[in-house]
C-alpha cells in the first residue's frame, strides 16, 4: 500500500492556504465536487507538484440495499482517473432508501446513515463492495463513519462487522478516528475495543476531525477543532500499527491558516506518541519471545490447556470471519424495507420503526434538516438572499412535509415550488424576484439562453432554404 504521509481536506475556501502549507504530502477531495473536464487550478498545479489527490466519495450507498448505480460508479472512475489518484474512498453508509426494490416511495437522506451490524446487511454491503471494485480502476477503501442512533438488534461490533468485510472483500480500510469518538459518546462504544478488533493490516488511511458535545450528543461537525479525546484515540491507532496516511478534515467554520498547521501539528505529535509506544511494545514482546523459545528448549516444555484453549477459540474465529454468508434477494429486500422504514421516520415523520430510540430519531431527523437547509442555501445562494431572514424558518417548514427525492438541486426547486404555490414571499417585489429565479432554472435551459436558442435555430432554417 502506497505510503501517503500527512495530508489535508482540499476544499476551495481554503485552496490557497493548503498550497502554501509545509510537509503537504497529500490532499483528498469530495469526488461528487469536482468535474473531471475542468479540474479547478489549485489542484492541478499540487498534482504538478507531485502531491498525491485522494478522491473521496459521498453518495455511493454501499451499506444500502439497492446495488450500487453504474452511472455513480463510472462517474467516480472518471474522477480517479482524471486526478491520477493511487486509490478511491468511500463509506459505510446508506444514503437513499425506498423505490422498486420495496414498493416504498424512494427518498433521499442527504447525509450518510449508519448499516445495521446483521448478517444481512453484511451480505449486501460485501457484495456491494466487490461490484464498485469491479468497476473502479484503483483500489477501493471505505470509511467507518459517526452515527446518532444504533440500530436494533445488532449482531456484531463495529470491529467485527469492519473486521469480517475487509476479510471477505480484500477491501481497504479508512479509519476514522473521530467518529469512534462519536460512537464513543452516543452510543457507549469503546474506541480501544474496536482498534482491537480491526484488520490493522487492512488500513489505508485515516481521518481526523472536530465536532462538538450539545446534551450528551456528539456532533461530527468538521466545522471545529481536534478534541484532545480524538488525539488520543489515534496514539492508540498509532501504538498499534503505523498508518500509510493521515488526514485532517475540515468542511466550514474556516480558521486562519495558522490554526489549520498548529492542528496538523498536533495530529503529528499524537502519530509520534503512538510510535513511541508502539515500539516499546515491540521490544516487550521481542523479549517476551526469546523467553519463551528458550523455555521450549528445557525438556518437558508444553504449552498450558489455558493457553491451548484460547488458541483453538482464536482459530474457531478466523474460521467464523473466513466464510461466506448468504444473501441474496431476500437479504436486500429485508434491508431495503428496514432502511425504508427509518428513513421515512427520518425526512417524512412516520412513525419511528419499533426498536429505535425516539429521542436520538427526533435529534436525527432535525439534524439531517439543518444540513439540508445550509446545504440548499450553498446550491442556491440567491434563495437566502430574496427570502433574506425568513429563509431558514421558510425550509425547515417546508422539509417536515416535504422530503428529498433527488439530491439538492431538485430540492431547492420544489422548495421554490412550494413557496410560490403557497403565496410566498409576502411581498410581490419577493415573489415576482423568486418566480423568476425558478423560471431560469426549471426549464432544459437557461431561460437568458433560451432567446439565443431560439434565434439560432431560425438562422438554421434559414440557411437551409438557401
Amino acid at each position: 500500500m502506497k505510503r501517503l504521509g500527512t495530508g489535508i481536506g482540499w476544499r476551495p475556501e481554503i485552496a490557497d492556504a493548503v498550497e502554501r502549507m509545509p510537509g503537504i504530502d497529500w490532499v483528498e477531495v469530495v469526488a461528487e465536487n469536482v468535474c473531471p473536464g475542468h479540474l479547478p487550478e489549485s489542484l492541478r498545479r499540487l498534482r504538478e507538484r507531485g502531491v498525491t489527490v485522494v478522491p473521496h466519495g459521498v453518495s455511493l450507498g454501499l451499506g444500502g440495499a439497492d446495488r450500487p448505480d453504474d452511472g455513480r460508479l463510472a462517474a467516480l472512475a472518471e474522477r480517479v482517473e482524471a486526478l491520477g489518484s493511487p486509490l478511491v474512498t468511500e463509506h459505510i453508509a446508506f444514503v437513499r432508501a425506498g423505490g422498486a426494490l420495496t414498493a416504498t416511495p424512494h427518498l433521499e437522506a442527504g447525509h450518510l446513515l449508519p448499516v445495521p451490524r446483521t448478517r444481512d446487511a453484511l451480505d449486501v454491503l460485501c457484495e456491494n463492495v466487490r461490484i464498485a471494485q469491479e468497476a473502479l480502476p484503483v483500489p477501493l477503501a471505505v470509511e467507518n463513519i459517526a452515527a446518532l442512533i444504533s440500530w436494533p438488534g445488532e449482531e456484531m461490533t463495529e470491529g467485527q462487522f469492519l473486521y469480517e468485510l475487509a476479510d471477505r472483500t480484500g477491501v481497504r480500510l479508512l479509519i476514522d478516528v473521530a467518529n469512534l469518538h462519536t460512537n464513543h459518546v452516543n452510543r457507549a462504544e469503546d474506541p480501544a475495543k474496536a482498534l482491537a478488533e480491526l484488520p490493522l493490516e487492512a488500513i489505508a488511511y485515516v481521518h481526523v476531525a472536530g465536532g462538538f458535545e450539545r446534551d450528551g450528543v456528539w456532533h461530527d461537525s468538521h466545522a471545529h477543532p481536534v478534541p484532545r479525546p480524538v488525539l488520543d484515540i489515534l496514539t492508540d491507532l498509532a501504538s498499534r500499527v503505523s498508518p500509510p496516511g493521515v488526514l485532517l478534515e475540515r468542511d466550514e467554520n474556516f480558521p486562519e491558516p495558522a490554526e489549520l498547521e498548529s492542528e496538523l501539528g498536533s495530529i503529528r505529535r499524537a502519530l509520534e506518541a503512538g510510535a513511541v509506544e508502539r515500539v516499546k511494545t515491540e521490544i516487550r514482546s521481542a523479549g517476551t519471545a526469546l523467553a519463551l523459545r528458550r523455555a521450549e528448549s528445557r525438556p518437558g516444555a508444553e504449552l498450558s490447556a489455558e493457553q491451548g484453549d484460547e488458541d483453538g477459540a482464536a482459530g474457531a474465529a478466523r474460521g467464523v470471519f473466513g466464510l461466506p454468508h448468504p444473501g441474496g434477494e431476500g437479504a436486500r429486500q429485508r434491508l431495503g424495507l428496514a432502511q425504508a422504514a427509518l428513513l421515512s421516520a427520518l425526512v417524512a415523520g412516520t412513525p419511528v420503526p419499533e426498536g429505535f430510540d425516539r429521542v436520538r430519531v427526533g435529534v436525527q431527523a432535525r439534524a439531517l434538516a439543518a444540513k439540508r437547509a445550509d446545504v440548499v442555501a450553498k446550491v442556491a445562494p440567491e434563495l437566502p438572499e430574496i427570502l433574506g431572514a425568513d429563509y431558514r424558518t421558510a425550509f425547515l417548514a417546508y422539509a417536515q412535509t416535504q422530503p428529498m427525492t433527488s439530491g439538492y438541486r431538485r430540492d431547492a426547486l420544489t422548495f421554490a415550488e412550494h413557496l410560490l404555490s403557497a403565496g410566498r414571499p409576502g411581498d410581490a417585489a419577493g415573489r415576482r424576484e423568486l418566480r423568476e429565479w425558478w423560471l431560469e432554472r426549471s426549464g432544459p435551459a437557461p431561460r437568458s439562453r433560451r432567446p439565443v436558442r431560439r434565434l439560432a435555430r431560425a438562422t438554421r432554417k434559414v440557411l437551409l432554404r438557401r
